[in-house]
C-alpha cells in the first residue's frame, strides 16, 4: 500500500482541508428523505495529528444544523462559518496522537457553489445523487477536503423504502423496518473525500456480464424503463474490464457499479467503485461508449492512485483519456494514432497557454487538459514502446495502490522503464505551453493478454 503524500494546503483551494492531521476512517448515520430533501447525520471521524500539538482543527462542512461536537467523548468548542467547521478540543491533541472527532448535523443538503457550478449533493425530481468533484464533498457530510487525505468509509443510510441506496463500496447489510430500509455500506480502500459518491432513486439492478472465479462483480443501477438501452450501451463493458486489467493490473475494488439517473447530467462522474450517469448517455447506440471507458478507467487512475493536489489534474484526465483509445484501439474502432491525430488537430487550433502541470484552478476541466494529457500518454508510448510503456502502466498502479502522487512521481517513474532520458519529452509535454509534433506509433495493442490477470492476483 502506497504512503500518502505529506503535503500542504491545497494551492487551488486553499480554505479545503486541514493539512496538520490526516483521517483514516470515517462513519457516516445518515436518514434522508427525499420529499422535504431533509438530510441529519451523524459522523464519526478517527484521524491522527501530525507533528505538532493540535489545539484546533478544521472540517468542511456547508450550511447545516450542528447538533454536537465531541472530540474523544468530550465536548468541544466550535464556530461554524463559511463551510468551515472549527474544532477546538478540551485539550489540545497531542503530536502523532490518534483521534475521534463525534459530529451531528442536519438540514436541507444543496450543491456547493463553485465556478463549475452546484457540486456535490443535488436533489433530483424523485431521490438525489453525489456528484462531488472537486470540491462538493462537504454538501452533506464533515471532511478533511483534500484529495490527498484518504480514508476508509462505512455509510449507514436510512430512506423510505420505495427507494434504493447505491454506493460505492460493498453493501454490507439491508434492513426494513415499518416504510423504512437501512443501507450499509463499507469502502474498504483509501478514498478522497470527493470520491464518496451516493444514489438514492427508484433503480431497477442488473449484474454485467458473469464475472466467474476472482473476477469483478459489475452491476448497473438503472431506472426500469432505460433498461433496454442500457443493456445495449453497457454491454461492452465486462469487455473494457479485461481489457483494462491486462493493460493497467488488477481492478484495485471489491466490485463497480454504474448508476444511470432518469434525468440529463452535463458529463458522467466517476465515484470510488461507482460512476454516475445521466438519461442522456444511454440511446442504444452505444453514443456514449468512450466515456463507459473513461469513467471506468477512473478507477485505476484518479481513484486507487489519486493526485496530491489539483494541480495534478491531468494524472486522473489525461489517463482516463488514453483509455478510451485504448479500448477503441482494442474493439475495433480507430486506432490510438489516429484518435491522436484528430487530438493533436483540435488542440493545435486552441490558445497555446495551458501547462499540463499546472493548469491552474479555471482550466481544471479545460478540454485541452484532456486532449494534451491523452496526446502526453501517447508521445511517451511512442518513446518507450508498447512492451515497457505498458509495464510502465501497470507499475504505476501497483506501486501508489491507495496513495496519491504527484507530477514528478510520474516522471521519475516513468524514466525508469527509458532506455534514454525522458526530460525533452516531459519538458515540452507536460511543463511547456506549446504543442509538440506528434510522434508516430506504429501497430496497435496485441489482440489478445498474454497472461490475462484477474481480481484475485496481487497487485
Amino acid at each position: 500500500m502506497a504512503v500518502q503524500q505529506s503535503v500542504g494546503a491545497d494551492p487551488y483551494f486553499p480554505a479545503n482541508g486541514d493539512s496538520r492531521y490526516r483521517v483514516h476512517r470515517y462513519e457516516l448515520t445518515l436518514d434522508y428523505r427525499p420529499g422535504p430533501n431533509r438530510l441529519a447525520g451523524a459522523a464519526r471521524i478517527n484521524a491522527i495529528a501530525g507533528r505538532s500539538p493540535l489545539p484546533e482543527l478544521q472540517l468542511n462542512l456547508s450550511d447545516f444544523k450542528i447538533g454536537r461536537v465531541r472530540v474523544d467523548g468530550r465536548p468541544a468548542h466550535y464556530t461554524h462559518r463559511g463551510g468551515r467547521l472549527r474544532v477546538r478540543p478540551a485539550k489540545p491533541v497531542r503530536p502523532g496522537a490518534a483521534f475521534t472527532v463525534e459530529v451531528h448535523w442536519a438540514g436541507n443538503p444543496k450543491p456547493v457553489s463553485s465556478p463549475w457550478g452546484g457540486l456535490g449533493w443535488e436533489e433530483l425530481e424523485d431521490g438525489a445523487l453525489v456528484a462531488s468533484q472537486p470540491i462538493g464533498a462537504p454538501s452533506w457530510y464533515p471532511c478533511n477536503d483534500r484529495p490527498a487525505d484518504k480514508a476508509s468509509y462505512q455509510i449507514s443510510i436510512t430512506t423510505p423504502s420505495a427507494y434504493a441506496v447505491v454506493a460505492g463500496g460493498r453493501l454490507l447489510t439491508r434492513t426494513t423496518r415499518a416504510s423504512t430500509t437501512t443501507w450499509v455500506y463499507e469502502q474498504a480502500a483509501p478514498t478522497s473525500s470527493y470520491l464518496v459518491g451516493l444514489a438514492i432513486g427508484k433503480y431497477e439492478t442488473v449484474l454485467l456480464g458473469d464475472p466467474g472465479p476472482g473476477g469483478v462483480p459489475q452491476h448497473g443501477h438503472i431506472p426500469a424503463h432505460l433498461l433496454p438501452r442500457f443493456s445495449r450501451d453497457f454491454a461492452r463493458q465486462p469487455q473494457m474490464m479485461e481489457l483494462f486489467q491486462e493493460l493497467f493490473g488488477p481492478y484495485p475494488f471489491d466490485e463497480y457499479a454504474v448508476v444511470v439517473t432518469d434525468e440529463e447530467l452535463d458529463v458522467p462522474v466517476e465515484a470510488q467503485g461507482l460512476s454516475l450517469f445521466g438519461a442522456n448517455h444511454v440511446d442504444g447506440a452505444r453514443g456514449s461508449e468512450r466515456l463507459v471507458a473513461h469513467e471506468l478507467a477512473h478507477q485505476w487512475f484518479g481513484n486507487s492512485v489519486s493526485i496530491a493536489d489539483w494541480r495534478h489534474i491531468w494524472l486522473n484526465e489525461g489517463f482516463a483519456k488514453y483509455a478510451e483509445w485504448l479500448w477503441s484501439e482494442r474493439s475495433g474502432g480507430p486506432g490510438a494514432q489516429q484518435l491522436a491525430a484528430a487530438a493533436h488537430r483540435l488542440v493545435s487550433s486552441m490558445p497555446k497557454d495551458l501547462r499540463l502541470s499546472d493548469p491552474g484552478r479555471k482550466s481544471m476541466f479545460d478540454d485541452r487538459l484532456y486532449e494534451r494529457g491523452g496526446l502526453t500518454l501517447h508521445a511517451l508510448r511512442c518513446a518507450l514502446g508498447d512492451d515497457a510503456f505498458f509495464r510502465m502502466l501497470r507499475g504505476w498502479v501497483a506501486l501508489h495502490r491507495g496513495g496519491s502522487v504527484t507530477t514528478a512521481n510520474f516522471a521519475a517513474h516513468a524514466a525508469r522503464y527509458a532506455s534514454e532520458p525522458l526530460d525533452d519529452l516531459f519538458a515540452t509535454w507536460v511543463h511547456g505551453t506549446r504543442l509538440p509534433p506528434l510522434p508516430r506509433l506504429e501497430g496497435r495493442i496485441p489482440a489478445r493478454p498474454t497472461h490475462p490477470p484477474t481480481n484475485a492476483e496481487p497487485a
